[in-house]
């Protein structure tokens, strides 16, 4: 079984732009990005999808509210624009392939069975066949 790449979220995304390590840094430096509360079933879902194609996506698991504020500020400033947002809101668990936003489970869902997912997965260099 392949292992999963797991972060902790910084406490802050102030702390986070200043280390470098912030989930804009690993959207924009890693092929797919996984986060979702830890313990959450569908955030399972999205990874065992994810490993059952073949991808180890890095792992960005939640524990408290105040990590999830911090996520959602820093999600809010890499930004989708406030007509994406009424489209789209972020929910966890999020997943971005190749620096790009993807949405929920549910669009992760929809890419898959469209038959979209796995060349967006290869373009963005998380599979290789």
């Amino acid at each position: 079984m392949q292992q999963m790449q797991r972060a902790a979220f910084p406490s802050s995304p102030s702390s986070s732009s200043s280390s470098g390590g912030g989930v804009k840094t690993a959207v924009e430096e890693t092929p797919v990005v996984v986060i979702s509360r830890r313990g959450c079933c569908m955030g399972h879902v999205v990874k065992r999808l994810l490993q059952g194609l073949g991808v180890s996506p890095a792992v960005w698991e939640i524990v408290g509210e105040a990590e999830e504020t911090a996520l959602r500020t820093e999600l809010g400033e890499m930004g989708p624009t406030e007509d994406e947002q009424r489209r789209f809101p972020v929910t966890l668990p999020v997943v971005f392939i190749g620096g790009r936003l993807l949405g929920g489970l549910d669009h992760l869902m929809a890419a898959h069975i469209s038959g979209e997912l796995v060349p967006n997965l290869k373009e963005a260099g998380a599979l290789w066949l």
